[in-house]
């Protein structure tokens, strides 16, 4: 019985700091970014645009949020890379797409 108790115990400050720090999170698309976008964002994978990188990013943003949405949603492929639909995750919907592009943008303008 205490053994449960302090496993549940401890299981309840964990999920109280990550909660916290989900809700902490500036923007709904910085969660979605670290979790499904960040494994090629921010390394560059199959010629990704790493975020930050102004030069990678400046003629994607000059062709308009909306198409990168698009592309982001239906996938693309580009003369330096390959973007799956959705990123390869097809469980993030349109909105969750669109918010991680708008934070991947704001972070590489």
């Amino acid at each position: 019985m205490k053994a449960t108790l302090s496993v549940t115990s401890a299981l309840i400050v964990v999920l109280l700091i990550v909660g916290s720090a989900m809700a902490a999170a500036p923007g709904k698309g910085q969660g979605i970014y670290m979790n499904f976008c960040a494994p090629c964002h921010a390394t560059g994978v199959a010629g990704a645009p790493k975020v930050g990188d102004k030069a990678a990013w400046a003629p994607r943003l000059k062709q308009g949020e909306k198409t990168l949405v698009e592309r982001s949603i239906k996938g693309f492929q580009g003369a330096s890379g390959f973007m799956p639909a959705r990123g390869g995750n097809s469980a993030l919907s349109d909105s969750e797409v669109a918010d991680a592009v708008a934070y991947m943008a704001a972070q590489s303008k």
